[in-house]
Parts: structure tokens; C-alpha cells; sequence
């Protein structure tokens, strides 16, 4: 078992890195049109973020490459979960890094991964490995998550009241790093304020398609996100590529971009998930909206200190049960590796990346942000 299924809060300090790494908005656009030797008309900044925001697509499909180069130690070996962290395929179970097809290795390397889409209620994503393939199914009400190399799937079934808000929502096992553009981007550009310069770089082609680049830039200091950069198909106003550049960094420590794409609605067919024989299929039913009451052990719900690309979260770790075993185990192992700190605020040990900063204490709190670590522990000074 994961250390990440053991320890939910975890999953902000660790995975979900690349959510606190974009998240921070958009805002305060300039005008500054395309350039002028570009085949396509002028737009401004303004207008693009007004083209990705009512973009409306019937479906799509295509191939997709990510590349995470994070600046941490191999996250799959930390967990336990074995594998090689230089991305080798060799035998059994390889979980991180390039080449793996276990959903936790998004955090690093690099990936391919395809994609169908026809609305919000009917998406597919395959993480292809070099030893096996990992799909994350959406069908209407039941989302599957299937293993090929351990021949197992998981089938969760979402409340009829409650199908339409999941929808949005990850699908459970996903590792909460962005597998499409237009996931990555949504999150650079979930809130509009004056925190963010937003300026355009011209044009560039993408996966044999012409496209806008718009340019996303934080003015706030504590940040360690130097820049986004989103290429915005010039016909269908979606994304195509979206890069995360590192302070002081002249290559992209985040990129997730189309290789291939179709805009045609895909087949039904894609989305109806049968387990091939041989399969271990575990079952899982979420509780309704209206049965879901604070659980014994489970993660609070981060506090949000700060605002922008300076925000940080902060959450209250669960307390496990006397002798967990394996999964304590594995959250000692961890923390060794992480260099100990202390402050006013108490003391702890320091996950630090070129795009984020995540700090597990020992009282039991995890904060993390795209921001230094001075300015974690001035988010837990304060709470």
C-alpha cells in the first residue's frame, strides 16, 4: 500500500505538487498582440484568456507527452513502492520515473499518455509504460482504474446525486498531476488577480497545429514559479501545450503537451471498461453528499494562507493507528531522507523542489506551496 493511500494530507506535500505549482491565476493583462510576422491575426492577452475560457469542445482525443523535472529524489522509491528511479524498465513493479506505468511516477521523468474526451461524464486517460499500461476510466456514474502489469482494476461507482460535482473531481488513485494541457492550464488560470503579468510571445506550431503563446509571470517575490507559458490552439482556443519554468531555470521543470490531436468526438466504445479475465477487481461505492461526515483519522481540509502564487496549504495530518505497521514504517523512512528544520513555529523535516516547498512537522502538520521555505514557515507561525 502507498504511502499516499495511508496518508491522505500527503498527497498536497508530494503529488499534488504541480497543482500548488500552477495554481495562482492569471491576472492584470496587457496588451500585447502576437507578433507582427505571425501567419495568424493579432491577439491581445486579454483576448486569449477570453478564447481558453469559453473554449467548448464536443470531443477530443490524442497523444500526450509530460516531462516532470521536479528537482526531488525519486518519489515511487520513498514510498516503498519499488521500481527503478532512473526510468529502466527491467522486471516486476516499476513505480517512478520514465518508462513507468504506475500513475504515482507523473511526479518525474517523462511520459506518454493518450486521451479521449466527450464531455465531462466521459473521459479516458492511459499512462502507457514500457512494461504495461495504467487507464483512468470515467463512464457516466463508474470511474475505473485499471492495472495491466498487476492485472487489477478498482471500480468506483459515484452517487446519482453527486455524479454531476465529481465530474470535476480526480479520480480516485490518480496520482494529482496534470495529464492534459487543458488540466494544467485550468489550474494557471483558476483565479484572476493582480498578482500575474500576462503578456504573449508570439505564435508556435504544436502537435502540426498553429498556436498562440500566452505567457503567465508572477510578480510576487516568494514565488518559485518563474513563469507559464500555455500555446492556445488558434481554432479551437484550447491548450496545446502548457510549460512550468523554475526560477533560474532555462528549461521547464513542468511540460505537458499534445503530439497528436483530434478534435472528433471518439467512440463510445472507449469509455465502456470490461476487465480482462484474469483481473482483480476491487469495488467502491462513495458515500452521497448527504452521508459524508467528518471520518476517524481522516485529513482535514487545508487552510489556505496567502493569496496568488504565494498561497500556502496547510493541513492537519491524520493520526494512524497504534501499530500500522508497514505504513509508519514508510513514513519514517521518508522523513530520514528530508533534511530536519525548526523555527518559532515548531520543527520539522523540508521537502524542497525548483517549483514548490513542503514542510511535514513533527506536531503533525504538512504546508506546502509554490514559495521558499521561509515563507512556509511564516504560513505555519501563523495558524
Amino acid at each position: 500500500m502507498s504511502i499516499f493511500s495511508t496518508h491522505p494530507a500527503l498527497r498536497w506535500a508530494v503529488p499534488g505538487v504541480a497543482v500548488v505549482a500552477v495554481v495562482g491565476g492569471a491576472g492584470a493583462a496587457s496588451v500585447v498582440s502576437a507578433q507582427a510576422d505571425s501567419p495568424l491575426a493579432p491577439r491581445t492577452a486579454a483576448q486569449l484568456l477570453v478564447d481558453v475560457q469559453d473554449a467548448r469542445l464536443d470531443g477530443l482525443s490524442g497523444t500526450v507527452v509530460q516531462r516532470a523535472d521536479l528537482g526531488v529524489p525519486a518519489l515511487g522509491a520513498i514510498s516503498g513502492a519499488g521500481g527503478s528511479a532512473s526510468g529502466s524498465s527491467g522486471g516486476g513493479s516499476s513505480a517512478g520515473g520514465s518508462g513507468s506505468s504506475d500513475l504515482t511516477s507523473l511526479v518525474s521523468g517523462t511520459h506518454t499518455l493518450r486521451l479521449w474526451y466527450a464531455g465531462p461524464d466521459r473521459t479516458r486517460v492511459a499512462l502507457l509504460g514500457s512494461s504495461g499500461e495504467s487507464d483512468v476510466i470515467r463512464n457516466g456514474k463508474d470511474v475505473w482504474l485499471w492495472s495491466s502489469q498487476d492485472k487489477s482494476a478498482t471500480h468506483t461507482t459515484l452517487p446519482a446525486e453527486d455524479a454531476r460535482h465529481q465530474a470535476a473531481a480526480p479520480a480516485p488513485g490518480t496520482a494529482g498531476m496534470p495529464s492534459s494541457p487543458q488540466e494544467a492550464a485550468d489550474l494557471a488560470l483558476k483565479a484572476i488577480t493582480p498578482s500575474t503579468t500576462v503578456t504573449t510571445s508570439g505564435t508556435a506550431t504544436v502537435a502540426g497545429r498553429s498556436a498562440y503563446e500566452l505567457v503567465l509571470t508572477p510578480k510576487d517575490p516568494a514565488s518559485l514559479v518563474a513563469s507559464v507559458r500555455l500555446a492556445i490552439d488558434s481554432e479551437k482556443h484550447v491548450p496545446l501545450r502548457v510549460q512550468v519554468f523554475a526560477k533560474g531555470s532555462s528549461e521547464p521543470a513542468f511540460e505537458v503537451a499534445f503530439t497528436s490531436v483530434d478534435f472528433g468526438r471518439p467512440d463510445a466504445a472507449q469509455f465502456a471498461f470490461n476487465p480482462p479475465e484474469g483481473t482483480k477487481v476491487t469495488e467502491r461505492t462513495l458515500p452521497s453528499h448527504q452521508d459524508k461526515k467528518p471520518g476517524k483519522g481522516a485529513a482535514d481540509k487545508p487552510t489556505i494562507v496567502g493569496t496568488g502564487w504565494g498561497a500556502v496549504a496547510v493541513a492537519t495530518m491524520p493520526k494512524q493507528a497504534a501499530g500500522s505497521g508497514t505504513s509508519d514504517d514508510q513514513t519514517k523512512a521518508m522523513l530520514d531522507l528530508l533534511p530536519k528544520v525548526s523555527g518559532a513555529w515548531g520543527q520539522g523535516h523540508l521537502l524542497e523542489g525548483k517549483l514548490f516547498s513542503a514542510v511535514l512537522t513533527d506536531d503533525g502538520r504538512v504546508a506546502v506551496g509554490a514559495v521558499t521555505p521561509q515563507t512556509l514557515y511564516a504560513a505555519l507561525a501563523a495558524r
